[in-house]
């Protein structure tokens, strides 16, 4: 995945536990979980907004792109071969 969120890093950060969050904005542990935990596939902006709020954070600290190494490889390789 290259996209990866941080919301453990900016929980800790802000003394936060999951269950004080979820119940802040109003979304299930399930979920919070998910996005806590990098399995989430998508994040809907309403939910990131609530997560901002609550954490008094920029979704930039939430939210980290990584490419992927698959990416980097075939990068190098493309790179190789026009060379």
């Amino acid at each position: 995945m290259a996209i990866i969120i941080n919301l453990d890093v900016m929980m800790a950060m802000r003394k936060k536990g999951l269950t004080e969050l979820a119940g802040e904005i109003d979304i299930t542990l399930a979920n919070l979980s998910i996005l806590k935990n990098n399995k989430a596939k998508a994040i809907r902006l309403s939910t990131l907004n609530e997560i901002c709020k609550a954490l008094n954070c920029q979704p930039g600290d939430l939210l980290q792109y990584v490419e992927d190494e698959d990416s980097s490889a075939e990068k190098n390789d493309t790179a190789k071969e026009k060379n």
